[in-house]
């Protein structure tokens, strides 16, 4: 298996509202994967990360966000192909993931 890959997203949120964020929001994670068909199931094992399981076209990629006062870190586990494209995968999260968590236009706009 791959080394995992790890993605940084730097916010001044603070860990507490970063969390709320991560779970108000990880709901529409799915609508933001390229295929159209993904599914994404979440969970808390810890109180500072979430576990998630992206799903589409046949594949599962496990990854985890961890919360901290400064920054989100992502792990994603590629495995197979996939491992070699984690370059262009990265950045679609990192993109993604500051419009998603820390973009607040997306809870103020009708």
């Amino acid at each position: 298996m791959a080394e995992p890959t790890i993605i940084d997203i730097a916010h001044s949120l603070g860990r507490e509202e970063a969390k709320r964020r991560m779970e108000s929001r990880v709901g529409k994670l799915a609508s933001h994967i390229p295929g159209g068909a993904a599914t994404v199931t979440s969970s808390w094992p810890s109180a500072d990360r979430m576990a998630l399981t992206v799903s589409t076209m046949g594949v599962e990629v496990p990854c985890t966000i961890d919360a901290e006062d400064r920054r989100l870190r992502v792990t994603l586990h590629l495995s197979g192909i996939l491992s070699l494209v984690a370059g262009p995968i990265a950045a679609v999260v990192r993109q993604q993931g500051e419009r998603l968590m820390l973009d607040d236009r997306s809870t103020t706009q009708a």
